[in-house]
């Protein structure tokens, strides 16, 4: 059964005292949401993000600053933005598998420099608690039906490359000046917490689907001859307030002495396929959804499905919504955007 997304994240769920957090990327789809339950928990929040996908009106009464992190030119202001900042959840980055492969040395320039700069920031303002985004893209193509944080990390693209570098060095900062972070390992992240907060990027599978009805034109997909049941890639697809309550336990996590692991996988432990996706798709919306089969893109594995029992057992956090509320919710947040699918 799903949950509301008003009873997720409240202060009694939050286990931490109020205090200032700092979340970069906070504009985004993802970091709106961990904003907004950061928010209704009691917490200060500062946001940090260059606008070039966020949105300022989603930040809510949260401090914006507006600067690119890549930059070391900014090193001077991002540090003076961490002041008084006792924790920071690093979401800003960039995320596109096919535009990693065609500009792989800037996306090493926007993700794993922004993170060194990042990390340099947090250092000389003696800030030691960090959330890192990071992705299910750090494991390649596993052989495996469900990947374990454990296995060996052979991303396939850019993008993974520049995340599973993003881990290395929180896990040196640990090393080397006493850092407490974690690395959240998403898989595909879709669905609302509020009809304001729906994915407004045309970059992951449900908004390309609603966009080209909206445009009225056939849902695409990239690919039907993979090494799956139907022929397209399957995924595990986790709901956005599921991954923003996950950010929260996580902070709380950084809290606790014994901290025994520094990666969690963050899905459902299912796998759906692209072409279940889209059915669930005209399922929802009462629209023609069959799709037209375009060329694979480059960078994506066949099967890619999170093992989720460490961040269970060790979290005691859980998934709570299923496939059917990760695509009403989407529908009902596009409905209520500018693009209205009449």
């Amino acid at each position: 059964m799903a949950r509301s997304a008003g009873a997720v994240g409240s202060p009694e769920r939050n286990r931490l005292g109020a205090m200032a957090i700092c979340v970069t990327g906070g504009a985004g789809y993802i970091g709106a949401h961990v904003v907004r339950l950061l928010e209704r928990a009691g917490h200060q929040v500062r946001v940090i993000d260059d606008l070039s996908y966020g949105d300022a009106a989603r930040v809510g009464q949260a401090e914006l600053v507006q600067l690119d992190l890549a930059d070391t030119a900014e090193l001077p202001r991002l540090q003076a933005a961490l002041d008084g900042c006792r924790a920071v959840v690093h979401i800003a980055g960039r995320k596109q598998v096919g535009e990693s492969v065609e500009r792989p040395a800037w996306y090493y320039q926007q993700n794993v420099g922004g993170m060194a700069n990042l990390l340099l920031a947090m250092r000389a303002q003696g800030v030691d608690r960090l959330v890192f985004s990071s992705s299910a893209a750090v494991y390649g193509e596993p052989k495996t039906g469900q990947v374990r944080e454990d296995i060996d990390l052979r991303p396939i693209n850019p993008y993974g490359e520049s995340k599973l570098v993003g881990e290395w060095l929180v896990r040196d900062a640990a090393r080397a000046w006493g850092l407490r972070g974690v690395n959240l390992r998403y898989f595909n992240v879709a669905g609302a917490g509020w009809e304001d907060l729906g994915d407004p990027a045309v970059l992951n599978l449900i908004p390309m689907v609603l966009q080209r009805l909206y445009d009225r034109r056939r849902p695409a997909v990239f690919g039907d001859d993979y090494p799956t049941p139907d022929g397209t890639c399957v995924r595990d697809y986790i709901h956005v307030v599921d991954i923003a309550t996950a950010h929260m336990i996580a902070m709380d996590y950084l809290e606790r002495d014994s901290r025994p692991f520094d990666a969690f996988n963050i899905g459902t432990g299912a796998g759906t396929s692209v072409r279940q996706v889209i059915e669930m798709v005209g399922e929802v919306s009462g629209l023609d959804t069959a799709p037209v089969v375009e060329p694979r893109r480059a960078g994506d594995p066949p099967v890619l499905i999170g093992a989720v029992d460490r961040i269970e057992q060790t979290f005691e956090w859980k998934a709570q919504h299923d496939l059917r509320s990760i695509v009403d919710s989407s529908w009902r947040a596009w409905q209520a955007g500018p693009k209205r699918i009449v």
